[in-house]
């Protein structure tokens, strides 16, 4: 076990966050911390990295453990180049760097059996630790999450917000800790980074506890659910999807039980009203009502739904060619992608590609909410557009919510504006919130009630689902699957890609391709859906193992060839040898054949390890 909450309450402002919480992270686990947004996820993380404390209970952690933390980085204002501050993680490797360098100038010079052992063990302790891989890491890890070779000589201050959010993250997984507490990681990270970091973190030799609202992520990583509910946490032995059958079972098995107790219980009470006033039952009529005293009683559970109830629809049908764009360029100082297509009714096109590339730039030229560089847009016969802002802009923050969509709409009445908002869950006082004080949830929702009252035909959305849990996701997806209208959308979700788009509209170099969107562009599967074929399951199984196999075969062979290298650098200080001048050329021929060997086997190591992370994607 590395950390262990016991008897947990924390509360804010008399507000219960959880109370009487109890869960326990073990070695290597993979867990998936659930629950609908408000329920204390975070602030568990922040009481865990020492940002808040309990009212009541405790912490245990294995004291040997090293921990993790994707935290908000704080920068000095002093440059700071990015080389630099990730290099801050191999700070020791770097100081036994310095110091075998410093032992072999002294070897040269000077040496003693005491000297040479010291260098064999420390460079022994260098090359078990990744002292001779680790610059290979750091680029590697750089380019996976999007950046150049070149960014490494930048001063970090020069970069975005959450440009310098996925440094850190960088930063974070070269140090490797014991354990990984990660909330949201997919944030800032486009489609194909996360894909990678799917297979980092499945195969990470330590634990990792994910909150996170992306589900295809978290059935990928983990295999364990515990949910937050209720200010209690509950574990499952399980990945997101089967959690919820689990959840669903568990529920209905606690009701049986209730409904059985319920039944005992009104025994006993019969038994008791029947022989209380009779002399010679009382004794027997007392001893049940301090049983019934005593029983602790059951509550019926119910699976809560907190679902918002959307339905959007468009009030007029409109043509059947939505909007054609002609060579239509789009960006700030250049263009970043040009466009010619034509958008049908009906279809859903979902917009992807890395971040930078170009979506949402796309998305608000088309809107007119950016003037475009070039090209084109004619819409069609009675067509109306409505968008959604991520930037989430579109308010007035001295507004109630209920005046912000009364203001917006005011031909309704009070009464359907309320009405309209008990939909996407605003009731009773909510709806005298100030809109500055809304979460980032509160306010997608808010934004979704003003779509949903304009009854467009063309709804174009730009990262819809940031903010949403998983309860507003789907109910986000089921509503959208029924709309009549047509649907231009960016989103990193790839499970709401999945459920939503027909078409996929993929940017790259500048460029956009269109295909139909498949049953699996991105690989998208509940469990016993699109089942593998056992022998080819079979086969990558055993393929994988021998890659394993291999790259582990190569450590050891680079770990052997490395001590040889240095018992032959050795034989130098030797008189034997360094009074023997054909003995020291067959010596130094040797000693360069060792270093060809582990060039070559470094080389290899490389490859494969590279072929390993495809395979894991």
């Amino acid at each position: 076990m590395i950390v262990q909450v016991k008897d947990a309450d924390k509360a804010f402002g008399g507000q219960d966050v959880f109370k009487n919480l109890n869960l326990s992270i073990n070695e290597r686990e993979k867990v998936a911390i659930i629950g609908a947004n408000g329920v204390g996820k975070t602030t568990l993380f922040k009481v865990l990295n020492g940002q808040e404390t309990l009212d009541k209970g405790n912490v245990y952690w294995n004291s040997k453990s090293k921990v993790g933390f994707l935290d908000q980085i704080h920068l000095d204002p002093d440059p700071l180049t990015v080389e630099d501050y990730i290099l801050e993680v191999f700070k020791d490797l770097i100081e036994m760097e310095a110091r075998l360098q410093t032992l072999e100038q002294n070897m040269t010079q000077d040496s003693d059996e005491s000297m040479m052992e010291t260098y064999s063990k420390l460079q022994t302790e260098f090359s078990m630790r990744g002292g001779y891989t680790y610059h290979y890491e750091i680029r590697s890890f750089f380019t996976k999450f999007g950046f150049d070779d070149e960014d490494l000589k930048r001063d970090i201050h020069t970069f975005s917000g959450g440009q310098i959010t996925r440094l850190a993250f960088i930063r974070l997984l070269l140090s490797k800790p014991d354990i990984l507490f990660l909330d949201e990681p997919t944030n800032h990270l486009d489609i194909s980074t996360i894909q990678w970091l799917e297979g980092y973190l499945s195969n990470y030799e330590g634990a990792v506890v994910l909150i996170s609202h992306d589900r295809l992520f978290l059935d990928r990583v983990c295999k364990v659910v515990i949910e937050i509910e209720d200010m209690v946490a509950t574990r499952y032995e399980s990945n997101y999807s089967n959690y919820i059958e689990l959840k669903e079972k568990a529920i209905a098995t606690h009701n049986v039980k209730f409904q059985q107790q319920q039944k005992e219980i009104q025994r006993l009470e019969a038994l008791i009203e029947k022989f209380r006033y009779k002399k010679n039952k009382a004794a027997f009529a007392q001893s049940k009502m301090k049983y019934l005293d005593r029983m602790d009683v059951m509550e019926k559970k119910e699976v809560k739904n907190k679902e918002f109830k959307a339905e959007f629809s468009p009030n007029v049908r409109g043509g059947n060619d939505v909007m054609t764009v002609d060579n239509f360029s789009v960006g700030y100082d250049k263009p970043l992608v040009t466009l010619s297509f034509e958008f049908k009714r009906g279809k859903r096109y979902a917009i992807v590609g890395d971040n930078g590339t170009g979506k949402s730039t796309l998305l608000k030229s088309i809107s007119g909410k950016l003037e475009p560089l070039g090209g084109e847009l004619l819409l069609g016969h009675q067509i109306s557009i409505g968008y959604f802002d991520q930037q989430l802009l579109d308010f007035s923050m001295t507004n109630t919510v209920l005046e912000e969509v009364w203001d917006t709409y005011p031909q309704l009445t009070q009464t359907e504006v309320r009405q309209s908002l008990g939909r996407f869950l605003f009731k009773g006082e909510d709806v005298f919130k100030s809109v500055a004080v809304l979460s980032g949830g509160e306010r997608v929702r808010l934004s979704l009630v003003k779509l949903m009252l304009a009854h467009d035909n063309l709804l174009i959305l730009d990262e819809p689902t940031n903010h949403l849990d998983i309860p507003g996701k789907e109910a986000l997806e089921k509503s959208l699957k029924n709309y009549a209208g047509t649907i231009l959308f960016v989103s990193h979700d790839r499970y709401f890609i999945e459920t939503i788009a027909t078409d996929i509209l993929r940017i790259s170099d500048h460029k956009i391709e269109h295909t139909q969107k498949s049953d699996k562009t991105f690989e998208v599967s509940t469990p016993n859906e699109y089942p593998e074929k056992k022998e080819e399951k079979k086969q990558q199984y055993i393929d994988f193992k021998q890659l394993q196999r291999r790259i582990k075969k190569l450590e050891e062979e680079l770990l052997e060839l490395s001590e040889s290298l240095e018992l032959h650098r050795e034989l130098r200080f030797d008189p034997d040898y360094y009074h023997d001048h054909n003995k020291m050329q067959e010596l130094d021929a040797t000693i360069d054949e060792i270093h060809n060997d582990i060039k070559q086997r470094e080389h290899e190591w490389t490859e494969l390890v590279e072929t390993m992370e495809e395979t894991q994607k």
